[in-house]
């Protein structure tokens, strides 16, 4: 189900069961960005999510109220094992592979920089800021700041600043709950 009020662009490519797609009011999602819908993809209100991100593995995606992905990030919610005595890729019978799939959760004020990837089994901590180029293989928390391609925090982030101002939108004249 998608709210009437958000935009799904037209070049936007969006595959598999829309019975568990879910895409909230006033949320964005631009031209060029791949979302293989997998177990289920959940897009909050005044979510953004920027061209050419891909959104892929199977698994589950969930995206709070008001996060975002900047472009060309690259969430991956399932993954063949390389490590173990298995085939690999999807033109491979599941029975001869070990595809890992899970869910990545980015909680309510997360937002990501261009080109960060984010791997299965991944919850970014609501509020949480990831600088460009970062590869995130395990949890972030809340209202903190990340950058470096193994990210690392370098700042936090102001939660009642950031809330105050989201209640005020919530609040206003230009937001509608269509």
């Amino acid at each position: 189900m998608t709210d009437p009020s958000s935009t799904i662009y037209e070049l936007a490519r969006i595959i598999g069961n829309r019975e568990v797609f879910h895409v909230g009011a006033h949320s964005q999602i631009d031209d060029f960005v791949f979302l293989n819908i997998g177990t289920e993809c959940r897009i909050g209100r005044n979510v953004h999510i920027a061209s050419f991100c891909s959104i892929i593995g199977g698994g589950t995606f969930l995206m709070d109220d008001f996060s975002g992905l900047s472009a060309g990030c690259r969430m991956v919610t399932g993954s063949d094992d390389f490590t173990g005595p298995w085939l690999t890729n999807p033109t491979v019978p599941s029975e001869f592979t070990n595809v890992r799939r899970s869910t990545i959760h980015l909680k309510r004020h997360a937002v990501l920089g261009t080109n960060v990837i984010v791997f299965p089994g991944v919850t970014i901590g609501e509020g949480a800021a990831v600088g460009a180029g970062a590869i995130v293989r395990k949890d972030l928390q809340p209202w903190t700041i990340y950058a470096g391609t193994n990210p690392k925090p370098v700042g936090k982030r102001d939660q009642v600043d950031i809330t105050a101002l989201e209640q005020k939108y919530l609040e206003s004249d230009s937001h509608s709950d269509s």
